[in-house]
């Protein structure tokens, strides 16, 4: 290793790597949000109580068996072969030309909303039961309970699951560099090619995606610790409700 290289790669270069920054934060922002909301939309649906008979039975087991063969294909496969055959595949079968950002934007959405999903889904079985049959009884529909009740808490849920979502899109966006998207490794690729110091230049790299992934780290604790409150705060509410287990260890010994 030789700093006097890696001073010299950073001075020269250093345009290339910050559009390959910027470009990688890019596409793992994007595709994080436009997955979560797809993994939002999936969850709620598979979590529409099924009908005894009816069409409507029908249909909701056939959407269901869509979406489960979805989430299933798109979690069983490497995102890398994902984008060879989305990106090359749609030229070759129908002749189209899309833009690589547009396309890696697609491959990382569809990928992450197929994760999001099941985290989705998890969050909504964790809630109590009692809370559904409570805004089922002043008269909430599924979509009412889900938006007004029971969402809110999801969210908060699986922020920490979305959270690493976001640092392993960041991580992953190097794969899109098979469909030539120039993110950071595709741009550290062409640096290392051009002087042949490719351990300096990826050293370079690899200190740039510590620093974005801590960071993105460091605000979603920061979000997190504002949605929880302040942590001296008293809850306002009946007895069984503030009462902690060792109060009722207190209780049951006295």
């Amino acid at each position: 290793m030789s700093l006097e290289w890696i001073i010299r790669i950073i001075t020269e270069y250093w345009p290339m790597f910050l559009r390959g920054a910027w470009v990688t934060l890019l596409i793992s922002i994007t595709g994080t949000i436009i997955g979560s909301i797809i993994g939002l939309l999936i969850g709620v649906i598979r979590t529409v109580p099924m009908p005894e008979r009816g069409p409507k039975r029908a249909l909701l087991k056939t959407v269901n068996g869509l979406l489960s063969a979805y989430i299933e294909f798109f979690r069983g496969t490497p995102m890398i072969v994902q984008a060879m055959v989305i990106y090359y595949g749609s030229a070759q079968a129908f002749g189209l030309d899309i833009n690589r950002i547009a396309a890696a934007i697609f491959i990382v959405s569809i990928n992450t909303g197929a994760y999001m999903a099941e985290i989705v889904r998890g969050g909504i079985v964790s809630i109590d039961k009692g809370q559904f049959e409570a805004a089922q009884a002043i008269g909430m529909n599924h979509t009412q309970t889900m938006f007004n009740v029971v969402l809110p808490q999801v969210i908060r849920n699986i922020l920490p699951a979305t959270g690493n979502e976001f640092v392993i899109n960041i991580k992953d966006t190097s794969v899109l560099n098979v469909i030539s998207v120039t993110e950071l490794y595709f741009q550290t690729k062409s640096i290392a090619g051009n002087n042949y110091r490719t351990f300096e230049a990826f050293l370079v790299t690899c200190i740039l995606y510590f620093v974005m992934t801590f960071t993105v780290t460091r605000i979603l604790r920061y979000i997190e610790r504002r949605l929880d409150g302040p942590a001296d705060f008293i809850r306002i509410g009946n007895q069984m409700q503030v009462e902690t287990a060792e109060d009722q260890l207190r209780r049951t010994n006295s």
